[in-house]
């Protein structure tokens, strides 16, 4: 560990990476009073800071250990590092990669010529083939994160901080197996021991939290998936006793939290941060929030932007529970014509609905998901009490993962119960009231049995209304249509209505 601090200093990383910039995060700053700054990781080549580590350590091979080439097991980001690293100085590469990588990752590595073996389904299962191999090919094994020749690589990032930002207080920095905490941690605390460095990690990946608590190394049995760059069952002996001596805090953050500063990253910078590349502004996030800290100068690391676009719809979705702005209730109401617009009229009024979903399972009691937009947890608390005040039953799902993941996809089905059912698709405005006003225009005596609506962001929402219109109120029904002056399409022939609700 006494060399880490010499080798960052002559270590070569800037053939291939760049020196990236610290950016001041405007809105972060003005929510926590600090001066808030993004060191910008995702502007490397490879959009991410494994290629320092990668190349420093690549670069100084022998020789004879160069004409063998390079092989290396990662979750994409250290392979893209690695893939580039061999391609710029003319070296074979062999990168193991788990089952589970995006595919965005898998195609960079492939682009940039190295050979990709596919095994497990996460880093430690590939880390176990990569060895195997690595024995049968005797190719030099290019470690993620336990050398200190790929720590030092990446200490260069503490060291352009320190550059950057003289008189820093707090950086945050994402943790996996520990390299780059490492590095960035060992060299501000040789310039700059009153600088605090707090690791971040996922709930479900917190192999070094763990460690670190327990004074010993331990292995997880499983990790999550979601930040896939950071999921990894074991950190690194040398890594596991630099945390121990440098860092002074570890903490974790769940998806939501990490949804929410992937959007808050966005905001800032209009670039779109991996799971893993958001967990230091997660972590800022959440500390700030308990421990404010006025005026001081915190940093948080961008460590990679390799974000499948398919993940794109869960993150939005997820970052609204994580910023605290969504609560989500299951409400029973009565089953009785103008029930819903009594729950939306008398309680939801003018607030946001986020999501409705309900259809009609029997002739007593309807139960229906809800979502509304909140600012804060008075705000969730009002709601709550304003459905008791109405007579509503009500359970908070806002933190239920089985409610938040699956139930509310899930609302719906066939129904037994329906008579003289007709389809309709809407187009509403995306504002407060929108669906207040389309209730309160129906008539008292037809009855909603089903309902599915979700916020997208949009100037206009898709809305689903199955309703029950009584024999001789059809002339009634297309002119309360009319007078909606919303987009519709009837969709009671569909066949999709017909085989699946």
């Amino acid at each position: 560990m006494e060399n880490i601090f010499k080798e960052v200093l002559t270590a070569r990383v800037y053939d291939v990476a760049q020196r990236t910039s610290l950016d001041f995060a405007k809105n972060l700053s003005a929510q926590f009073g600090c001066n808030v700054l993004l060191k910008r990781e995702d502007l490397q080549p490879v959009f991410s800071f494994k290629l320092r580590g990668a190349y420093n350590k690549v670069s100084r091979l022998s020789q004879s250990e160069r004409r063998k080439g390079v092989i290396c097991a990662s979750a994409g980001n250290h392979a893209q590092g690695v893939a580039l690293s061999a391609h710029h100085l003319g070296i074979s590469a062999v990168v193991v990669m788990p089952v589970t990588t995006p595919r965005i990752k898998v195609r960079a590595v492939k682009a940039l010529g190295a050979e990709v073996v596919l095994w497990g389904d996460n880093y430690s299962e590939a880390a176990e083939r990569c060895a195997q191999l690595t024995a049968e090919s005797g190719r030099a094994f290019i470690h993620p994160f336990d050398d200190p020749l790929v720590i030092a690589g990446q200490g260069t990032i503490g060291h352009e901080i320190l550059q950057q930002c003289p008189d820093v207080d707090l950086v945050f920095v994402p943790v996996g197996g520990g390299g780059l905490i490492s590095g960035v941690a060992s060299f501000l605390k040789a310039l700059r021991p009153q600088t605090r460095i707090v690791g971040v990690q996922p709930e479900e990946s917190n192999a070094m939290g763990r460690s670190i608590a327990l004074g010993r190394r331990v292995t997880l049995e499983q990790v999550g998936l979601f930040a896939d760059g950071v999921a990894v069952k074991e950190v690194g002996a040398l890594t596991f006793e630099m945390v121990r001596a440098f860092v002074d805090e570890i903490i974790t953050v769940d998806t939501d939290q990490i949804c929410s500063a992937i959007k808050s990253i966005y905001e800032e910078t209009r670039s779109i941060m991996e799971p893993a590349g958001a967990l230091a502004v997660a972590g800022l996030t959440k500390y700030l929030a308990e421990r404010p800290l006025p005026g001081r100068n915190v940093v948080a690391v961008n460590s990679g932007a390799n974000m499948n676009f398919d993940r794109l719809q869960f993150v939005a979705e997820r970052s609204l529970t994580g910023e605290k702005r969504e609560a989500l209730f299951a409400v029973t109401i009565p089953e009785r014509s103008g029930a819903l617009r009594d729950l939306c009229m008398k309680v939801v009024g003018e607030r946001n609905i986020t999501e409705l979903n309900y259809r009609l399972s029997g002739r007593d009691e309807a139960h229906i998901f809800v979502g509304i937009s909140i600012e804060n947890v008075e705000q969730k608390r009002a709601f709550e009490q304003g459905l008791a005040r109405e007579g509503f039953k009500s359970v908070d799902l806002t933190d239920d993962e089985l409610g938040k993941t699956h139930i509310r996809h899930m609302v719906g089905g066939r129904s037994n119960h329906t008579c003289n059912e007709v389809l309709y698709r809407f187009l509403f405005p995306e504002r407060p009231g929108a669906l207040t006003g389309f209730l309160g225009a129906m008539s008292e005596t037809w009855n909603i049995s089903l309902f599915h609506y979700r916020m997208h962001g949009g100037d206009f929402g898709h809305v689903l209304v199955g309703f029950e219109i009584p024999a001789g109120d059809e002339a009634q029904f297309q002119s309360f249509l009319a007078r909606l002056h919303y987009a519709y399409e009837d969709e009671t022939a569909n066949p999709a209505y017909r085989l699946f609700l």
